[in-house]
């Protein structure tokens, strides 16, 4: 029986890995976040292997997911590197939060805290780790970085403001977009998730 269990979760967490290479691919330019900035619903199977599987499973998601993009990456895997940091914290702290107790409340609760978290965590890891690397290894300068957000907002002074301006508020979109469809489709795809 257990193998029959760890044979599912890990056909289920091959195509829901599949489906977010997919849905990394399909980006949407908005119009009022430098045009770097990117939504895409890819970490919508991530979360629902977490909830399905647990927080390690929707880690996983996330890690093959970028390791897949990779092979057409256009920043040097440096926004591999910040897609999958972020949607770790998010995934994994949703999927942590869920397995506690799985009701259909604590799942929204459970997403609502990890987007928060997802977009929290944004603010660090794109100012220490990830613009550092763009500036550094890629040599795209933090001067030209901080332009394109003045383009939109001339009144940016410097990094930080950016990214609490910017980079947090659509952080939390993009987790938020993902607890919403996961709430619609959770429940009818769950007897797939499980075998039932």
């Amino acid at each position: 029986m257990k193998n029959r269990i760890g044979a599912r979760m890990i056909a289920v967490v091959g195509v829901l890995t599949a489906v977010a290479v997919v849905l990394q691919y399909l980006e949407i330019s908005i119009p009022i976040v430098p045009s770097f900035l990117k939504l895409d619903f890819s970490d919508l199977p991530a979360l629902l292997g977490a909830f399905a599987f647990g927080p390690l499973a929707g880690v996983v998601i996330q890690l093959l997911k970028n390791l897949i993009h990779m092979a057409v990456s256009q920043s040097g895997f440096v926004g591999e590197l910040s897609n999958f940091l972020l949607g770790a914290a998010f995934v994994g702290t949703a999927g942590w939060i869920y397995q506690c107790k799985k009701t259909k409340t604590r799942a929204l609760l459970a997403g609502l805290i990890g987007a928060a978290v997802m977009a929290i965590v944004s603010v660090p890891v794109n100012y220490f780790l990830i613009y550092p690397l763009y500036y550094n290894v890629i040599g795209f300068p933090e001067a030209a970085v901080l332009g394109m957000y003045q383009a939109i907002l001339p009144s940016v002074d410097n990094m930080v403001e950016a990214l609490l301006i910017f980079n947090l508020p659509f952080t939390l979109v993009k987790g938020l977009i993902s607890v919403a469809v996961s709430m619609l489709i959770y429940k009818p795809l769950s007897p797939l998730f499980k075998g039932k």
